[in-house]
């Protein structure tokens, strides 16, 4: 008897370790770290306001918790941020700018929010305006350097304005006007004392927080394998019309790798019998049309 109870209870003890080793480990939660000072592009946030000190920590919880996205982020990071920051620098525009790209598009191309589209979310008009071809079968805000060129060139026109890098950022998001009607009405000169509209009141905030979240990842909670920029590439200039497909084969990939190198190539498939290559691309745009006195640049994997 003494046996079976034994047995008994040695049956319900391994059920129970079974049934809580099952059950999933909570997530610690915690108010995200915020260090004793912080700038951006050089100029000092006044953490010790509390206002100013809770609306980056609204921020950072916010992306800190934002676990798929801001993850997405990290892995893109070291892709694209030497490419970026160069060009800034050679714009004279602070390398923190980076993070405005960031907050913009979280370093996707395609990312589109129905009205501006890209790594800087131009609009149409604003990219037409900074020389941008935006097209039936050409976005070149999706093109990392001539979109990252024309955000330069937009920046340092608004700082010429502000001649301060941090309300230079808020009119990016706000345009110009109303960043200068904001100033004049409330009797400030700094983006920190200004009490605007929700979305432009956190933007530099969410500049701020995915700074301190992609520069030292590991302080809040993400442990993210280190990634490397894309293989190397070579340019192909192209200043005729060219079949797509056959351009791959000539640099042994396919389409989609094509594609993948070259995301300002919009896949659009179908064509109007207006369109010159009508049959060619009646099923998906294979034959890439180059007018008079134009040329593009495609990447292809370095030979």
């Amino acid at each position: 008897m003494k046996k079976e109870l034994f047995l008994y209870l040695f049956i319900y003890l391994l059920g129970l370790s079974i049934v809580f080793a099952q059950q999933p480990v909570a997530q610690k939660i915690i108010v995200p770290f915020i260090p004793a000072s912080l700038e951006l592009a050089g100029e000092k946030v006044p953490l010790e306001n509390p206002i100013i000190r809770e609306q980056l920590e609204q921020e950072l919880i916010k992306n800190v918790y934002k676990h798929s996205s801001t993850l997405m982020i990290l892995n893109r990071v070291g892709r694209y941020k030497e490419k970026i920051t160069g060009i800034l620098t050679k714009n004279r525009i602070p390398e923190d700018f980076f993070y405005l790209a960031v907050i913009e598009s979280e370093l996707w191309p395609y990312a589109n929010s129905g009205k501006a589209a890209g790594f800087w979310q131009f609009r149409d008009s604003t990219a037409k305006e900074y020389k941008l071809e935006v097209t039936k079968f050409v976005d070149q805000r999706r093109d990392l350097e001539l979109s990252t060129q024309a955000a330069c060139n937009f920046l340092n026109n608004l700082n010429k304005t502000f001649k301060n890098w941090t309300l230079t950022a808020a009119a990016y998001n706000s345009g110009r006007t109303a960043i200068l009607n904001t100033l004049k009405a409330q009797g400030v000169q700094s983006y920190y004392d200004l009490h605007l509209t929700l979305e432009t009141n956190d933007y530099v905030f969410r500049m701020l927080a995915l700074k301190l979240i992609c520069e030292n990842p590991a302080n809040y909670g993400f442990a993210v394998s280190k990634k490397e920029p894309f293989e190397a590439t070579e340019v192909v200039e192209v200043k005729e019309d060219i079949n797509l497909i056959e351009l791959a084969k000539k640099y042994n990939i396919n389409y989609k790798i094509l594609k993948y190198y070259n995301p300002w190539l919009v896949y659009n498939p179908g064509s109007v019998k207006s369109d010159k290559y009508y049959e060619q691309n009646k099923l998906m745009n294979i034959m890439f049309e180059v007018k008079e006195g134009k040329s593009y640049k495609f990447l292809v994997p370095k030979q």
